[in-house]
């Protein structure tokens, strides 16, 4: 690198670690805001050489680009943004915290994909799923598949895309690439894609397949899959590699299954990678299982009606809920959003809601039928329940909150 760069990693590292010094946060934002301050092209520098991968989406970003990680890990040293801080300050801090990672895997945020795809030049872009988010923030979601379309056919050829074939939106964008490696990743929340982004018509879904009955947009078929009862990843060539996450859900298992497709195209042995992706316990705190006063919890994080449809999949069926709902301003201030969730599979069991917008919460539940109680913070909701199990969901702030009361536990 130029001396210019050089410095701008040395002042870098230095704001990173009086960031974590002084308890601000772990340093990703304002290293790489002060790197890129003294040197603007510092991110496009440190990924110069790098075998990239992008790992985009709405929901599944961090926990898929920790899962992909730990299958490149098996040829090398990787660099990553494991906690989550996806926008290019994050990416720089990433790539000069690890100067001798042959490969980086970063987690990108949606409204950054052209940016990394022009600085980072990625051998490979995994597109996870596409839905609303942050009404008050994020673009409409189908303007944003549009604007991915628009940016993958500018870079065409270029990259290799690993794309969810159930989701239209994420099918259309990609659809303009020359590579592209399908994945049967599965989509529950599939309210944004009733309408077949290419023409506006109707789509039909028949169990997995979906088409546009006007145009002709169909699911493609899938190299890889999930098998059945997902205890296994099945390849292009039908090989079957086992499963054994420690992580719960449908979901992660499909993302367990694009973190394989990604490594395979970087030439990791799929039957290598497979094992390591079960010592993930954890991702910046979700999953993270706790313990105080006898109450057991484990915590999930829920941002929009996807991600929270998703965490009711992933709870045992018996234990007490405690959810927690903010509205700060990396959340979006508008809570409207939850009535696009359905809360009536959580009738019958005990839950205790908190967070800034608890009585936003309280209210949702009311209209579904859900007995709750309301209480001040999350030191209070542990206090409420039983000792024994608890299931905890949370938005990002919310997350948060009842991370530092843990101490910040990952």
């Amino acid at each position: 690198m130029t001396p210019r760069a050089k410095f701008a990693t040395t002042l870098l590292r230095t704001a990173a670690a009086l960031s974590r010094a002084t308890g601000r946060g772990d340093g990703s934002v304002i290293g790489g805001r002060v790197g890129l301050i003294v040197e603007p092209r510092l991110l496009e520098l440190l990924a110069e050489g790098r075998h990239v991968v992008l790992i985009s989406g709405t929901n599944g970003k961090t926990t898929t680009t920790r899962f992909t990680t730990a299958a490149l890990e098996a040829i090398g040293r990787v660099a990553t943004n494991s906690f989550g801080a996806n926008m290019p300050t994050g990416h720089t801090t990433a790539l000069a915290k690890a100067p001798k990672a042959e490969y980086a895997a970063l987690e990108c945020d949606e409204h950054y994909l052209g940016q990394l795809l022009d600085a980072a030049r990625p051998k490979v872009v995994a597109l996870l799923n596409l839905s609303r988010d942050q009404l008050d923030r994020a673009m409409e979601v189908t303007a944003l598949a549009a604007k991915w379309r628009q940016t993958l056919q500018a870079s065409a050829g270029q990259t290799t895309i690993v794309a969810n074939a159930d989701d239209p939106l994420i099918v259309w964008a990609a659809s303009v690439c020359e590579r592209v490696v399908w994945v049967a990743a599965g989509q529950s929340w599939t309210a944004d894609s009733a309408i077949c982004p290419n023409c506006g018509a109707h789509l039909d879904r028949f169990g997995e397949f979906w088409r546009c009955t006007n145009c002709g947009l169909n699911r493609p078929s899938p190299q890889w899959s999930v098998a059945h009862q997902g205890e296994a990843v099945v390849g292009p060539d039908g090989r079957r590699y086992d499963l054994n996450l420690q992580l719960p859900g449908r979901v992660n298992r499909a993302n367990a299954a694009t973190a394989l497709a990604v490594a395979s195209l970087f030439g990791v042995d799929p039957a290598q990678a497979a094992p390591r992706l079960s010592e993930v316990a954890s991702v910046a705190g979700r999953y993270a299982k706790v313990e105080r006063d006898g109450r057991h919890l484990r915590l999930l994080l829920a941002k929009n009606p996807a991600g929270w449809l998703e965490s009711f999949d992933m709870i045992e069926p018996n234990p007490p809920v405690v959810l927690s709902l903010n509205a700060r301003e990396v959340d979006g201030f508008d809570t409207s959003w939850i009535y696009d969730v359905d809360f009536t599979s959580l009738a019958g069991r005990k839950v205790v809601v908190t967070g800034d917008r608890r009585t936003d919460l309280a209210v949702r539940l009311e209209v579904d039928g859900v007995d709750f109680l309301v209480v001040d913070d999350v030191r209070a909701a542990i206090a409420a329940v039983p000792p024994g199990p608890v299931e905890v969901v949370a938005n990002y702030t919310a997350f948060q909150d009842i991370r530092a009361e843990f101490n910040r536990v990952n």
